[in-house]
C-alpha cells in the first residue's frame, strides 16, 4: 500500500495529526470539554461562510481565524459561570452550525464545500504536511512549557489561582491550541468525526492509565496506533480513512472500558 505516494503522504499525515490529538485529548477530558471540539467543528462551516463574504480565498485561513475568534469567546462565556458549560458549548455549536449552513447553501452552492465534514486524509499534499510538522513543533514546545499549569488548572481552578498561575492566560493558550489543531485537521478527519478523534484516545488512556504520565503518553500512544491501523484498514477494505480511524479508537475505548470494570 505504501508503494503509493498519496497513501505515504496520508501516513505521514496521520503520524503528525494523531499525537496532537493525543496530547490535547486528555486536557479536554480532564475539564470536561467532550463538545468543545464539536463546537469548534461546526464553527469551521460558518468560517469559510465568513470567507467567501469576506472574499478571502484561502479556506484554512478564514476556518483557523474564526476558530481561535469562537474558541476565546466560549472559553470567556464560560467563565462567567451564567449557565453549565455543556449550555454555552451546545448554543454557540448550534448557532455556528446554523450560520455557517445558511450562507454556503446560498444558490445551491453547499455541495463544494461539503468534503469537509467527512474528509479526506488521502488528499494531503506535501505542503499541507509541513505546515502539520511545524504546527506539532509548536504544540509539544507550549505543551512542555505549561504541562504542569494546565494539570493543575484542571485539578482546581483556585488552587492553581492561589499558586500564582495566569488562569486565564494558560486556559486561553490552550484553546487557541485545540482550535488551531482541529481547523488544521478538519479537512483531512472531518467535521462530523473531529471531536471522537479528539476525545476518544484520552479517554481510553484514563481508564487504565495509573498516573498523568501514563495517562498522556497512553493517550498519545491509542491516537497513534489506532490512527496508523484504521488507515491500513480502510486501505485493506475501501472505506473512509477517518471514519474507520474513530471507529477503531472506539473499539479500543471500550475494550479499556470493560477492563476497568473488571478491575
Amino acid at each position: 500500500m505504501f508503494e503509493f505516494t498519496f497513501m505515504r503522504y496520508a501516513l505521514l499525515g496521520v503520524l503528525l495529526i494523531s499525537p496532537m490529538m493525543g496530547m490535547l485529548g486528555t486536557m479536554a477530558v480532564n475539564n470536561k470539554m467532550a463538545f468543545f471540539s464539536d463546537a469548534l467543528g461546526h464553527s469551521a462551516l460558518t468560517g469559510i461562510a465568513l470567507g467567501v463574504l469576506l472574499g478571502i480565498h484561502n479556506e484554512l485561513l478564514s476556518m483557523v481565524a474564526f476558530g481561535i475568534f469562537m474558541a476565546l469567546v466560549i472559553t470567556r462565556v464560560k467563565g462567567a459561570r451564567s449557565a453549565s458549560t455543556d449550555t454555552i458549548i451546545s448554543v454557540f455549536s448550534s448557532a455556528a452550525i446554523a450560520f455557517g449552513l445558511v450562507i454556503l447553501s446560498m444558490n445551491g452552492e453547499f455541495s463544494s464545500y461539503s468534503r469537509y465534514l467527512i474528509g479526506d486524509i488521502l488528499s494531503i499534499s506535501r505542503s499541507q504536511l509541513i505546515l502539520l510538522a511545524v504546527t506539532l513543533a509548536v504544540v509539544v514546545i507550549v505543551w512542555a512549557l505549561l504541562y504542569n499549569k494546565l494539570m493543575l488548572l484542571s485539578i482546581n481552578r483556585d488552587l492553581a489561582a492561589s499558586r500564582g498561575v495566569r488562569t486565564a492566560l494558560v486556559e486561553n493558550i490552550f484553546v487557541v491550541m485545540v482550535a488551531v489543531v482541529v481547523m488544521l485537521s478538519i479537512q483531512w478527519v472531518g467535521i462530523l468525526l473531529i471531536n471522537s478523534l479528539l476525545i476518544l484516545p484520552a479517554a481510553a488512556a484514563r481508564n487504565i492509565a495509573r498516573s498523568s504520565r501514563s495517562y498522556l503518553w497512553l493517550s498519545v500512544g491509542i491516537a497513534t496506533a489506532c490512527g496508523v491501523a484504521g488507515l491500513m484498514v480502510s486501505y485493506a477494505v475501501n472505506t473512509s480513512a477517518g471514519a474507520t480511524i474513530v471507529l477503531i479508537c472506539a473499539i479500543v475505548f471500550m475494550i479499556t472500558y470493560f477492563c476497568r470494570r473488571r478491575k
